[in-house]
């Protein structure tokens, strides 16, 4: 940013470090934002960072007389974000303000000025003075919606944050947790880009040819796994091998399950334990509840924390890719603890899709799996640009004791027969 009617200013410069802020929808929840953007456009760029979050929650945490205060989100966003408007009712526009607490008696009413609309100006025009001014005014506003005026009557309770009524009055149907997809994905981003993304290149050592080299799982993936198992409230996901814990927290967010990872890298794992800790934080910001996570480091064959929870597992995801095979033979004999209908998530099979259990194989550890092959699309794990397949085993010990049963009997007549 620069001051265009002042070429003297130096506020804006990298040594005066400018910065704003931005309130955020909980009670006492506001963050600070550097106004400098990175000469690398890959790298997190704290600007756009702010507008993605201030654009989610003026379209997701607002009423739409409460958005009429800011004015209209950008194009591109409402595109990507936004379904269709409604047609048009007959009946008179409302008020912005009737959504609004009144102010107190020595406060102006807020003008009905195009906010959103002023601060694409300055972005655009690199006006430091008018996206400060801009933010302050935003900031003004919600702040005005999160803390009501008291009432006149000291008897009375306090007002509500207008924010925080506005979700718990129409999230319900957004999502089985009631957390719109846009929300869970900005708060998941805001999280890993303040911790994660800083220190992506630790992530990179590793020991060449040995089943410790990391890979993640991008939000994507997650969605589609939280989906096809079925994931909710109350169910147990147990990740062996949880990397920095991306898939753990954006499972517990998006469905209110538990959550168990277990991690013998200490890179990875000290940066899942930073990002649970700051994905705490975002979701108290946020207004947002996350269920108990737990996190590990220890060897996966070995942890008795472990072996005491794959048992209850309703889900367990391995991100086998690079494994060596005798660490994914060493895991088989674990999966006989799974309870009926748990469901094994592997990106290498335990047991080919398909396979057929004969005489031969019905001894088999994983003959106890029905498997199902599914196919990833590029951009939904970390290493290649192309697709891929991943696999669910589903435990089907009833199915599994039917065709058991059938070659025991067919095996007990062969041996009556060759007595006779």
């Amino acid at each position: 940013f620069k001051n265009p009617n002042d070429p003297e200013d130096k506020s804006f410069e990298v040594d005066a470090l400018p910065c704003t802020d931005l309130e955020y929808p909980n009670n006492n929840a506001c963050e600070k934002f550097i106004l400098l953007a990175p000469k690398d456009p890959d790298h997190y760029n704290p600007i756009m960072c702010l507008e993605s979050s201030l654009y989610i929650i003026i379209d997701c945490y607002l009423t739409p007389a409460q958005k009429a205060l800011f004015g209209t989100l950008p194009t591109g966003f409402l595109s990507d974000h936004t379904p269709p408007p409604s047609p048009p009712s007959s009946s008179p526009e409302a008020d912005p303000f009737e959504d609004v607490a009144k102010p107190h008696d020595n406060q102006e009413k807020p003008t009905r000025t195009n906010h959103l609309r002023a601060l694409q100006r300055a972005i655009r025009r690199r006006d430091g003075p008018l996206f400060l001014q801009t933010m302050d005014t935003i900031n003004y506003l919600l702040r005005y919606l999160k803390y009501p005026p008291l009432p006149d009557d000291v008897f009375a309770s306090p007002l509500p944050n207008e924010l925080m009524t506005h979700i718990r009055a129409n999230w319900a149907q957004s999502s089985p947790r009631g957390v719109p997809r846009r929300v869970l994905l900005r708060v998941v981003e805001e999280t890993y880009q303040r911790t994660v993304g800083p220190n992506i290149g630790q992530l990179s050592r590793y020991s060449a040819f040995s089943s410790e080299v990391y890979g993640e799982l991008m939000p994507s993936f997650t969605a589609n796994v939280v989906s096809q198992t079925g994931l909710r409230t109350g169910s147990l996901l147990v990740d062996l091998g949880s990397g920095v814990g991306n898939v753990l927290v954006q499972a517990s967010l998006a469905t209110g399950c538990s959550a168990f990872g277990v991690e013998i890298m200490a890179g990875p794992a000290a940066l899942a334990r930073s990002q649970l800790q700051q994905m705490r934080t975002r979701c108290r910001m946020w207004g947002l509840r996350l269920e108990d996570i737990e996190l590990v480091e220890a060897d996966m064959l070995s942890n008795s924390r472990v072996d005491e929870l794959l048992p209850k597992a309703d889900v367990v995801l391995v991100n086998n890719k690079v494994f060596q095979e005798s660490l994914n033979t060493a895991l088989r004999p674990k999966f006989l603890d799974l309870k009926e209908g748990a469901i094994v998530v592997s990106l290498k099979p335990f047991v080919q899709p398909n396979a057929r259990v004969t005489e031969r194989n019905v001894d088999d550890i994983c003959a106890i799996f029905d498997v199902e092959e599914k196919s990833y699309h590029s951009g939904d794990v970390s290493w290649g640009s192309g697709g891929g397949s991943y696999y669910l085993h589903r435990v089907d010990r009833v199915g599994y004791a039917t065709i058991r049963e059938r070659f025991e009997n067919s095996r007990a007549k062969s041996v009556r027969a060759g007595r006779r």
